[in-house]
């Protein structure tokens, strides 16, 4: 019997310990132009948001979407256009990001994160991230409370 609870236990702590990841679909996405596209990511783990961010070669990341995964809530950046948009499937635990109409403009490098993702300093971060969101920054620093950098 106790040999039963221990492996109970351990398969408990190893779950409740599980770190949260995420990872694309596919690495590598080529489409014609005019067609739709949707980028994928799978996450695993206890995630309160996800973010999309797009990189133009020689250019920083810049966040497109932030979608709140307690609500399903999609917040739209001061970049995002109506054709981007952005869906959480947590049956599937995954987050997809379609872009109708791909133009050439749309050719850059797309991540998937679930939390901001910077070098440097957190702070500036939260005041700039709260401008594209035109949200109080407030509320930016309660969804990132523990102000993890991710490089």
């Amino acid at each position: 019997m106790s040999l039963i609870l221990l492996l109970l236990l351990s398969v408990f702590v190893a779950d409740s310990m599980e770190q949260e990841t995420i990872t694309p679909v596919k690495s590598e996405v080529n489409v014609l132009q005019g067609t739709d596209i949707t980028l994928s990511c799978n996450y695993k783990g206890n995630v309160d948001n996800l973010q999309w961010y797009r990189q133009y070669p020689r250019s920083r990341p810049e966040c497109l979407l932030l979608i709140l995964q307690s609500s399903m809530y999609v917040q739209n950046t001061s970049i995002t256009t109506p054709r981007h948009t952005g869906r959480l499937n947590e049956e599937k635990t995954r987050v997809d990001l379609k872009i109708s109409s791909a133009i050439l403009e749309d050719s850059a490098l797309y991540y998937c994160a679930l939390q901001p993702t910077v070098t440097g300093n957190p702070d500036t971060l939260y005041k700039n991230l709260s401008r594209a969101l035109g949200i109080n920054s407030a509320l930016v620093e309660t969804l990132y409370s523990d102000k993890s950098v991710i490089i």
